[in-house]
């Protein structure tokens, strides 16, 4: 299962924004060339599944503009996965979760059957479409948002009336909160909001650790689920919680009700918390310790901190690129053993597709409020590139991804063989790169302070500032098309010095 997930309230980040960010992944033994663009639902009005067979109607005046990050290769469907609509409103979608026997023996998952038999004959069984799935969430809710807790009303109706085929949790923010929904079963969910002092980490697990009943079937200050999740909890003695007399039975740990905690996790899932935890609150424990509270194989890591420090962007994409440096564990490391290097799975990985960094500020003109970073490829390798949402268009270098045809043309397919080049010679590569990493955040940081000031000045709105916004973007996507001819120049050059067939003696 592909994904990690941060998220940062506005108390937890640097500038007030709220941030979600994660990684799309690819699944294993394959890639998935993706692009940037805007998508205008005008004139929809319904959506067809390419898994599920499921047709959607959909609203039909109520969609606005958005951006997205879309597969290049469309024959599994959109996979839309992240962006910004014209209203502000951010969605991530999705992070593959875990469940257990008990959950998806109560609700079962809404799988795609087939027609079977021959139509007329007594044995005919018709086709029967699936439920919802991460291919399709994106486009069915993000256009039509009002808000983040205007998303989780969306998605929760869509889930309860189609259900879904798989565990997924979902993002939603704007500038005031952040939401994160998790489905439970295949027509059941849960939402709670981020606290705005916190940070969350979601490798492919249910992570969810508390949840209020009472709050979430009533005011919906911080919590919201299906309407009949405490019926349907009840009905199939989901509850694991041991309480004392007199404590609240209204709250109860959903990573316990509805997730897992498979040896695989122990691999796979948990160490990935552990690591982001480790690097944005080092003074918690002593993580590397055997006898830390919390290792890379607790079940209780906390699913929100309070981090140590104010968390910035550089901070997110270091985190969703970690692959345990300073560890026994690490692939690239010096540290442990050939046995201990590469024993978990780390959270930059090889099939890293894209990684999107959702940032919605709280200052300036509302029309530069909105920021999309971006990076494709394996994120040890890439640099993180901002471009402002409320745009009509993005950048050909982003958004022309062949799927069939590898070229320096496009960003997806150069990062993607800087990464496979570099990544034979790390030690002697990685300079070259963080130079690159640097150079690249740094341009897009004055990129943004120089165009927020130019649209303020004028007092631009949203229509009058778009073409401003699109010549930054255009700009940035320039910039970084230069440095990343120069880095794979440079990558290239040092993979050839160490060819097997090298020879030191000159011909001459």
């Amino acid at each position: 299962m592909p994904c990690t997930t941060i998220l940062v309230g506005k108390k937890a980040s640097y500038d007030g924004s709220t941030i979600v960010a994660r990684n799309e992944d690819s699944a294993n033994g394959e890639f998935n060339p993706k692009r940037f663009c805007v998508v205008d639902p005008e004139g929809r009005t319904s959506y067809t599944s390419k898994i599920s067979h499921l047709t959607v109607p959909l609203p039909a005046e109520d969609g606005v503009r958005y951006t997205a990050v879309p597969n290049a290769d469309l024959s599994q469907g959109l996979w839309e996965e992240a962006g910004f609509s014209a209203r502000g409103v951010a969605m991530s979608a999705t992070e593959t979760l875990t469940s257990n026997e008990r959950v998806l023996g109560a609700d079962p998952m809404v799988v795609y059957r087939p027609a079977k038999g021959t139509p007329g004959s007594d044995d005919y069984e018709p086709e029967q479409p699936g439920g919802i799935g991460e291919e399709d969430m994106v486009t069915l809710v993000l256009p039509y948002a009002r808000s983040a807790r205007d998303g989780v009303r969306i998605l929760g109706e869509l889930l309860e009336r189609y259900g879904t085929y798989e565990m997924n949790g979902i993002a939603f923010s704007d500038v005031n909160e952040i939401w994160w929904l998790e489905t439970v079963g295949g027509h059941h969910w849960i939402a709670k909001r981020v606290p705005d002092d916190c940070y969350v980490t979601m490798p492919n697990q249910l992570g969810i650790d508390s949840f209020d009943l009472a709050d979430a079937l009533g005011e919906q200050t911080e919590h919201m689920c299906s309407p009949d999740l405490a019926e349907w909890m009840a009905a199939h003695h989901l509850d694991l919680t041991l309480r004392t007399e007199g404590e609240n039975d209204r709250v109860f740990n959903p990573r316990d009700t509805f997730g897992s905690h498979s040896d695989e996790d122990h691999l796979y899932n948990t160490p990935r918390a552990w690591s982001m935890q480790r690097f944005l609150n080092p003074h918690a424990q002593s993580w590397d310790s055997p006898e830390a509270p919390m290792g890379p194989e607790a079940n209780d890591l906390p699913w929100a901190s309070v981090p140590e420090r104010k968390v910035t962007i550089e901070d997110v994409k270091y985190v969703l690129s970690l692959h345990y440096q300073g560890t026994a564990y690490d692939p690239y490391g010096s540290f442990g053993t050939e046995a201990t290097r590469g024993h978990y799975r780390p959270i930059g990985i090889n099939r890293n597709s894209q990684l999107s960094v959702l940032q919605a500020r709280p200052y300036g003109p509302e029309a530069t409020r909105c920021v999309q970073w971006l990076a494709f490829g394996s994120n040890p390798f890439n640099a993180l590139l901002p471009f402002y949402a409320s745009v009509s268009q993005t950048p050909a270098y982003l958004e022309q991804t062949d799927p069939k045809r590898v070229s320096t043309e496009s960003f997806y397919w150069a990062n993607r063989l800087i990464a496979a080049m570099a990544d034979a010679n790390y030690a002697e590569c990685v300079p070259a790169i963080e130079a690159y990493q640097l150079d690249l955040g740094s341009e897009g940081e004055r990129m943004l302070a120089a165009t927020d000031a130019l649209v303020a000045k004028q007092g631009l709105g949203a229509e009058a500032a778009q073409d401003l916004l699109e010549e930054a973007n255009q700009h940035v996507a320039d910039y970084a098309r230069e440095k990343t001819d120069e880095l794979l120049a440079k990558v290239l050059y040092e993979r050839s010095m160490h060819m097997a067939n090298r020879f030191a003696r000159s011909d001459a």
